[in-house]
C-alpha cells in the first residue's frame, strides 16, 4: 500500500477559520477618488470573516454613498458625531470601542494632516483621536496625487504617524485619476486584505530572515525547448507569505512561475538551478531559516545547443548527454552556519509513492532537521495539498487543506522547533 493511500486528508479539506475570523473593523473613509476601492474592500474583509463598521467623512461622501456601504456592510453607515442613534450621543467612543481596529481607506492627504495635529472636527477623526491606542490600532491605507504624496510636508507626516503608532500600509504606483503617473495610488483592496491579516497573525518568526525557494526550475535543451516540471510554485509562495505574517523579513527565490509576489516579500526570480544555487548560496549566510520548496531538476543537458536543434529527416533522434546538479539543500544544510546551528534547514520531498519512507531517507540523507513529504502529482498546480513532517522525533500529519492553510500550520511547526534549539533540546537529524 502506498502512502498515497494513507495520507491525511485525502477527503473534503479542512482551512479551518476563516482569516479575521472573530474581528471588528472600522472601515473609515476620508475624501478621495479612491473611495470607490473601498466598496470592494469592505467585501473583501467580511468575506475573511471580519465584521465591518463603516465611517465617512463629508468629503468622502462625495465619491461614494451610505446607502452603498451600507448594503456591503450589513450595517448603518456613520457619517456625524451628532449621531442621535447613539444613546450617549458619544458615537466616537462607542464605536472605538467595540473595535479590534481601525481601518483608514483611503486616507488622503488633509485627514493624515488632521491625525498629526491632533485635530477632531468630525467624527472619524474624534475616533481616532479618542480611542485607546494600546487596544485599538490605527491602520492607513494613503490615496492621493503623486506629486502631493512625494511634496515633503507628506513624508514629514508618514515619519511621525509611524512614530504615533500608526501603521502606514503603503501606497500603490500606477495610472492616477488626474491623468498622471506614479506613487500615490492606494493598494488594492487584496493587497490591503493581506496587509490586515498580517497584522493580527501571531509573530512567532519575528526576528528570523527567511529564505524560500519555490517552483520549477528550467533546464535549456537549446534556445526554444527545454526540460522542467509541473511544480506551480503555490506552496513555495504561500510559505513565504506565512512567514512574513508571522514577522519573519523574507527573501523569495522562485523559479519560472507566474504568481504574484507576496506583500512585504523580496522576490528574486531564477530559470535554471545553476541559477537558484547561485542565488541561494549567496543570500543563505544572512538567513535563520532556509526553506527548500522548489521542484529542482536533478539533471540538466551537458552542453545545450546554441541553436534550435532541428530534424534532418533521417529519423535519428539527438542525443542528449545529462550531468548532475549540484543540490542545492544538501549544499545549505552542510554550510558552516547550518552545522552551527544558526540556520534551520527545511527540505520538501515530492513523492509518487511511499511517501514517509522516502521522506525519512532523504532527511537523513541531505542531514537537515525537518523534512516535509507530499504526493507530488496530486499537489503540483493544485490550490490544496496534504503535508508529512518528519524529524528525529517522528512524523507529523498535516491533513489536506488549502495551502496557505498549510503553509501557517508549518511556520508554526518550524517556530516551535527553532524554539526547542533555542532552549537547549537539540532537535537532532539522526
Amino acid at each position: 500500500m502506498t502512502n498515497q493511500e494513507n495520507l491525511p486528508g485525502n477527503g473534503a479539506a479542512d482551512d479551518g477559520p476563516l482569516d479575521l475570523s472573530g474581528k471588528h473593523i472600522v472601515l473609515g473613509l476620508s475624501g478621495g477618488i479612491a473611495c470607490y476601492k473601498a466598496a470592494e474592500l469592505c467585501r473583501a474583509l467580511i468575506k475573511a470573516g471580519a465584521t465591518v463598521q463603516v465611517v465617512m467623512t463629508e468629503a468622502a461622501e462625495q465619491f461614494i454613498t451610505p446607502v452603498t456601504m451600507q448594503a456591503l456592510s450589513g450595517r448603518p453607515v456613520y457619517t456625524s458625531q451628532w449621531d442621535s442613534r447613539e444613546a450617549n450621543n458619544m458615537a466616537h467612543i462607542n464605536l472605538s470601542r467595540e473595535s479590534d481596529a481601525i481601518l483608514i481607506a483611503p486616507m488622503s492627504a488633509d485627514f493624515m494632516a488632521k491625525l498629526l495635529h491632533g485635530r477632531a472636527d468630525d467624527l472619524l477623526s474624534l475616533m481616532c483621536l479618542a480611542r485607546p491606542i494600546d487596544k485599538v490600532p490605527l491602520l492607513v491605507a494613503p490615496a492621493m496625487n503623486r506629486e502631493m504624496y512625494a511634496h515633503p510636508a507628506t513624508q514629514r507626516n508618514f515619519v511621525q504617524l509611524n512614530a504615533d503608532g500608526a501603521t502606514v500600509l503603503g501606497v500603490g504606483s500606477g495610472f492616477q485619476a488626474c491623468g498622471e503617473t506614479g506613487d500615490g495610488r492606494m493598494l488594492e483592496p487584496e493587497q490591503i486584505l493581506e496587509d490586515v491579516v498580517a497584522f493580527f497573525a501571531p509573530k512567532v518568526l519575528a526576528g528570523q530572515h527567511v529564505l524560500v525557494t519555490a517552483g520549477p526550475t528550467y533546464e535549456a535543451i537549446d534556445p526554444v525547448r527545454g526540460i522542467t516540471n509541473l511544480s506551480s510554485g503555490k506552496m513555495g509562495f504561500a510559505i513565504a507569505r506565512a512567514a512574513r505574517e508571522a514577522g519573519a523579513e523574507v527573501t523569495l527565490v522562485a523559479g519560472p512561475v507566474g504568481l504574484p509576489t507576496p506583500r512585504g516579500v523580496a522576490r528574486i526570480d531564477v530559470r535554471s538551478a545553476q541559477n537558484m544555487l547561485e542565488a541561494v548560496v549567496g543570500r543563505a549566510q544572512a538567513a535563520t531559516v532556509f526553506i527548500a520548496t522548489a521542484a529542482v531538476a536533478d539533471w540538466r543537458p551537458a552542453a545545450p545547443s546554441a541553436q534550435k536543434i532541428k530534424k534532418d529527416g533521417s529519423g535519428q533522434t539527438p542525443q542528449l548527454v545529462f550531468t548532475e546538479n549540484t543540490d542545492i539543500l544538501a549544499t545549505v544544510a552542510q554550510s558552516p552556519a547550518a552545522q552551527a546551528g544558526r540556520l534551520f534547514c527545511v527540505g520538501f520531498a515530492a513523492e509518487s509513492q511511499d511517501l514517509a519512507e522516502n521522506a525519512e531517507a532523504k532527511r537523513l540523507r541531505k542531514k537537515v532537521p525537518l523534512l516535509v513529504g507530499n504526493i507530488g502529482p496530486d499537489t503540483f498546480g493544485q490550490d490544496h495539498n496534504a503535508l508529512l513532517l518528519v524529524d528525529a522525533r517522528g512524523r507529523t500529519e498535516l491533513p489536506k487543506a488549502s495551502k496557505l492553510s498549510l503553509a501557517r500550520r508549518l511556520v508554526q511547526e518550524i517556530a516551535s522547533r527553532i524554539a526547542l534549539a533555542q532552549s537547549g533540546k537539540k532537535v537532532g537529524t539522526s
